[in-house]
């Protein structure tokens, strides 16, 4: 079996309101958007005949399957562990599916409705007895001791963390979709605004949103004849480095965000750089899940696009980051922190988008797109995306 290549995203869609505000629940958001997607890529929604997800949920494939009255039902899945971090490895499931012939339109999703589901602040699900009793009750707090090791232990300066939120907010001015448009931030604005938890003042944190968001993956034959450009997958990974895990914050690679190499000399980062082709350096525009500044950063420095220590400041420069002119464009719609935050899968679409080059922020001819999932989590993913010029 090929991977690479052999798959593509032919819609996309994304909703997304203030927490709270939406205008209905989770269920109905979601199908509302897988609705969209298909109508983006052109097909019928009986046509498709596979979901796949992450993080959680009641809206499994058999129930969405029934309400869509698809023909028939071959592939739901669900990514275990990571929350967040699971969300790129969703879309490596869905086209894996594909690939196998064990299904042909899969749509990748994720909905929320937080009066239905309750905050992710609080993250229940995660937080156990090695966390709750010394107070650390919170992905904030995790991500801030992983952070704080990262820039005293490493040397990664502040401003690499501040300049990523302030060009994600640059780009937020031309998105005016997003929660962050007609707010700009500059440096004063953001150093003045209070700590949430060291080293993270509050636009440092992510957004939460009501919202959903799908994407339709088939073969890229089939995709070719569709609607829109086809965004081909040239490789997907999952997992995390061995003796990684945000479960007993004892692991030796404490700085990586989780997709560096462990003792194998392996990792998330280069397994998706060696199946696609693919040097980092030939990276055009990126999308990073930032639940928190900080281990965005590490992210970027885990797939080798970001130096590592000092250096980083001296690359993860406002003018670097943002489009369309930086060495390397980052969050080009505002991402999780400027523009809207629906578990991280609304990063995805933006990613697609800069490679059909319909980005309200382009990154001139993308024609690699790369979208790396939440960061500092059990499990990690990233996911490669090309235009047909990359194959």
């Amino acid at each position: 079996m090929t991977f690479r290549g052999a798959t593509a995203v032919a819609g996309v869609s994304e909703l997304h309101y203030p927490r709270g505000g939406a205008p209905a629940g989770e269920r109905a958001l979601v199908l509302e958007a897988i609705l969209a997607a298909c109508r983006d890529a052109g097909i019928s929604p009986r046509d498709v005949d596979g979901f796949a997800s992450y993080a959680g949920g009641d809206n499994s494939g058999p129930v969405l399957a029934a309400d869509l009255g698809i023909r028939e039902l071959r592939w739901s899945s669900m990514v275990w562990g990571g929350g967040g971090g699971g969300v790129a490895a969703a879309i490596g499931a869905a086209a894996a599916a594909v690939v196998s012939g064990q299904a042909e339109c899969v749509v990748a999703f994720r909905g929320m409705a937080q009066r239905d589901t309750g905050r992710l602040g609080y993250a229940k699900y995660y937080f156990d007895n090695n966390y709750l009793p010394h107070g650390v009750a919170t992905p904030a707090h995790v991500c801030a001791l992983r952070t704080q090791r990262m820039l005293e232990h490493d040397g990664v300066p502040r401003s690499a963390m501040r300049n990523l939120v302030l060009a994600a907010y640059r780009h937020a001015q031309q998105n005016p979709d997003a929660a962050g448009y007609g707010k700009p931030l500059d440096e004063a604005k953001y150093d003045a605004s209070p700590l949430i938890v060291e080293p993270f003042h509050l636009f440092d944190c992510s957004r939460e949103n009501d919202g959903a968001v799908a994407l339709v993956i088939t073969a890229a034959e089939r995709a070719a004849e569709l609607a829109q450009p086809p965004a081909y997958l040239l490789a997907a990974a999952q997992g995390a480095p061995g003796g990684y895990s945000a479960l007993t914050e004892n692991d030796r690679h404490y700085t990586s965000a989780g997709f560096a190499a462990g003792d194998s000399g392996a990792g998330v980062a280069s397994r998706l750089f060696d199946r696609a082709g693919v040097k980092p350096g030939e990276v055009d525009v990126v999308q990073v899940y930032e639940n928190f500044s900080g281990p965005a950063v590490a992210s970027l420095i885990d797939h080798g696009l970001c130096p590592q220590g000092p250096a980083a400041g001296e690359f993860m420069t406002v003018e670097n980051l943002t489009a369309p002119g930086g060495a390397l464009p980052v969050n080009t719609s505002g991402g999780n922190i400027a523009d809207s935050f629906v578990n991280g899968m609304g990063l995805a679409v933006e990613a697609v988008r800069q490679v059909r080059g319909t980005s309200r922020n382009q990154a001139g001819a993308a024609d690699t797109s790369l979208f790396i999932g939440g960061p500092m989590a059990p499990l990690v993913s990233s996911v490669l995306f090309g235009s047909d010029r990359t194959l």
